[in-house]
């Protein structure tokens, strides 16, 4: 490296001396010097100078000297390493300096060669250092970029070297989930930038902490919506169970923000969530110039089409039978056996409950109408209709009643 080195003395012949011993280094531009009198006139080079790596000072000069130097030096950001230089038998001094931050020290009258010995150490030092604070700003840059996408304990071990390998391109299990706001296009139009910026910001960061809370990485946020991976980038042998837990969190939090924003005048559409498990190529796509952490393959694609089916089933929270067969614990009321956009195999989709809310006298009443319809009973019409009597405001019970009153039969549902 190039060091720029400040010699701080009052005696008039040093800077001939420093030039003549140093003169190989100066012309193959290892090394570069500046001079000054005291401490006084140091402090002001260094102020023009930011570029000086190593102070070589005297303690014994007039106006400031080197121990209020060093004292000053210590109050300073850029952490200048210091070389000091003082008579052999001021040792008590030389101690002082050194509990003030001087890295080494020189005795007079000055041996050249140690000294040269001595900036020779100090500069490996400086290098070493300098690594060291590079390696930890690249680390907390990481640490920052990577703190958008996972959580922040997640975020603290990715951010090192040992653990890049799991941000490459992998097959993995995983779960996922998508969220959107419904009609939300048309509300963008009607609110004023400042309150649709104030009101995402706060929605989005509600939203994100719920799922850094669950562990869950936020692979992608397009506008007001979500795209959430478990699994990934590390294990997680209950991702499944995590993005159900999670699923209910988020619509819990969504709904009550709504509420708050329908309050203040803002008719906020409700939050609809789309979730499914299975195998999908995980990593970094950014092409070496951005970092896009992000999942590929059709598992994604059937959690983005269920986030989709809530508006046709008048559901909060569509999830997989793939997803709920694989959470511990999963409450939930069948959906039907549903035929995404694009597929022609049905796939079993559940709309997951809490405990409580699976406990309840309702949900009973579904299963036992959702049972009549799943086996042809011709009773399930009659059930449905008296569960939309006494339960208006299911929206689920009323889809299933107003296909069976357009004269469609059994659970296979065809999602537009």
């Amino acid at each position: 490296m190039s060091a720029c080195i400040l010699v701080v003395d009052d005696e008039p012949d040093l800077e001939a001396l420093v030039l003549q011993k140093f003169r190989r280094q100066i012309r193959d531009g290892g090394m570069s010097f500046l001079f000054a009198h005291d401490g006084v006139e140091a402090l002001a080079m260094l102020e023009g100078h930011r570029d000086v790596d190593l102070v070589v000072t005297d303690i014994n000069m007039p106006r400031m000297d080197g121990l209020s130097l060093l004292q000053k030096l210590q109050e300073t950001e850029d952490g200048v390493s210091t070389i000091v230089v003082s008579a052999y038998g001021d040792m008590a001094n030389i101690r002082t300096a050194m509990n003030r931050g001087a890295f080494d020290f020189v005795t007079k009258p000055i041996d050249f060669g140690d000294l040269e010995t001595t900036i020779g150490k100090t500069l490996r030092h400086i290098k070493v250092l300098r690594e060291a604070r590079q390696r930890q700003a690249e680390a907390e840059r990481a640490h920052a970029s990577l703190s958008r996408y996972f959580s922040p304990n997640l975020a603290q071990r990715l951010g090192s070297d040992t653990a890049v390998a799991e941000l490459e391109g992998q097959r993995r299990e995983i779960a996922t989930l998508f969220t959107d706001i419904a009609n939300f296009t048309a509300l963008v139009e009607t609110l004023e930038p400042n309150v649709l910026g104030a009101l995402l910001n706060e929605y989005l960061a509600g939203m994100t902490d719920i799922v850094f809370t669950h562990d869950g990485t936020v692979a992608k946020i397009i506008g007001d919506a979500l795209h959430v991976l478990f699994g990934a980038p590390s294990e997680q042998p209950d991702h499944a169970s995590r993005a159900v837990v999670c699923a209910l969190a988020l619509d819990a939090y969504a709904q009550e923000f709504c509420e708050r924003c329908t309050k203040n005048g803002i008719a906020l559409g409700l939050t609809r969530i789309g979730a499914h498990a299975g195998p999908a190529i995980v990593g970094n796509f950014g092409g070496g110039r951005f970092f896009d952490y992000t999942a590929y393959g059709d598992t994604i694609n059937v959690a983005a089409r269920l986030e989709a089916a809530n508006k046709q089933l008048g559901t909060r929270i569509c999830v997989s039978a793939t997803l709920a067969d694989k959470a511990e614990g999963f409450c939930g009321r069948p959906i039907g056996d549903l035929v995404l956009r694009g597929k022609t195999e049905a796939l079993r989709a559940y709309e997951p409950l809490t405990e409580a809310q699976y406990e309840a006298p309702a949900t009973k009443a579904y299963l036992e109408a959702f049972a009549k319809l799943e086996s042809g009973d011709e009773g399930a019409m009659a059930a449905f209709a008296s569960l939309v009597g006494s339960q208006p405001h299911d929206q689920l019970a009323g889809f299933h009643l107003k296909r069976l009153l357009n004269g469609a039969k059994g659970i296979r549902i065809a999602m537009e």
